[in-house]
């Protein structure tokens, strides 16, 4: 069994929708090497284990939205017919448990280091984007005294003699 690791497309993966990052069930079983109702079933028949900060059905303006954003096929084309089950990292987490199967395990943690990456990348970004905001704060109070640094410099200059041209030819050494 070739071995999963978050390079494998796991990020393109990953929606915000509700202000989570999630997963959706379609996605989670192609993963998984399993079908959505497999998923579905398991989710019915554990349902204590997936509170909805963990798990939720897609609305059906949300699931119109995702079906014009990514193509999944209408319900008129053979596609689905009810919204998809969205699985936060914690949903993702808890599926694995209710889904014994050796591929379920190495694909969830494979997920998981994918979480975890975004997760510090968001970081990033965020600290880089509160150092340039602080630094903007810095800056905004001395613009004006430097212009003004300038200008004093401007009025120096008439006050520089500048060196007398040389007339004449000099020979090169």
């Amino acid at each position: 069994m070739k071995t999963l690791r978050p390079a494998e497309g796991f990020e393109n993966r990953i929606y915000m929708i509700r202000g989570y990052r999630v997963m959706l069930d379609a996605d989670l079983a192609a993963i998984y090497g399993t079908s959505t109702g497999r998923i579905n079933e398991q989710v019915r028949r554990n349902g204590k284990r997936f509170p909805s900060d963990f798990m939720f059905q897609l609305s059906s303006i949300e699931f119109e939205n995702l079906i014009s954003q990514i193509a999944i096929s209408s319900s008129g084309w053979g596609g689905r017919r009810r919204p998809p089950m969205a699985f936060t990292q914690e949903g993702v987490a808890m599926l694995s448990g209710v889904l014994h199967t050796p591929r379920a395990i190495e694909a969830n943690i494979a997920i998981m280091r994918t979480f975890v990456k975004l997760r510090e990348t968001l970081a990033l970004h965020k600290e880089l984007a509160f150092k340039l905001a602080e630094l903007e704060r810095r800056i905004v109070g001395h613009d004006v005294d430097i212009r003004s640094v300038f200008d004093a410099l401007e009025e120096l200059r008439p006050l520089v003699k500048e060196p007398p041209k040389e007339i004449g030819f000099r020979p090169e050494p």
